[in-house]
């Protein structure tokens, strides 16, 4: 009598740290389709699409193969006259991925979750804060914001 064994096909898992990579890489993707950014100069540059929202786009610094950016709206917080919602992001033009740095006014990670935070509470934090960005991203594209409402924004000292 011959028994039939029933094998198994492992299907591997993603890990968390595969999944906020996977975020990054998507994040990527959304806002080079929605601002080129790699396009622009260091400046301050303005979307609006008629929805009383306008989306601020700052390129703060270039690098040979890093953007550093802030997205946020022109909304400013009425106690600290700061723009917010305000994500800061990296954008790393080589490895083809976004990292949202931080997304609170003046607050790193290290201010919201604490030096001593275990790898796993950094990872989670990471993960909340570009699965954000990766929302927003969206919703701006589903809005009409991109590189065709997009205008540079001369600022006077």
């Amino acid at each position: 009598m011959s028994v039939a064994v029933a094998r198994r096909t492992r299907i591997p898992r993603l890990s968390r740290f595969g999944w906020l990579m996977g975020l990054y890489a998507e994040n990527h993707a959304r806002l080079v389709r929605l601002f080129e950014p790699g396009d622009l100069a260091v400046g301050r540059y303005v979307s609006g699409c008629g929805d009383g929202l306008d989306v601020v786009l700052e390129v703060l610094e270039r690098h040979a193969y890093t953007l550093e950016l802030r997205l946020s709206y022109l909304l400013v917080d009425p106690v600290t006259g700061r723009p917010d919602p305000s994500a800061h992001l990296r954008l790393y033009s080589d490895a083809r991925l976004v990292e949202a740095t931080h997304c609170y006014v003046g607050r790193r990670w290290q201010d919201v979750i604490g030096l001593d935070a275990l790898p796993a509470q950094v990872v989670d934090h990471r993960l909340r804060m570009n699965t954000f960005l990766g929302k927003w991203l969206q919703y701006l594209a589903e809005r009409g914001h991109g590189v065709a409402t997009l205008r540079s924004v001369v600022e006077v000292a």
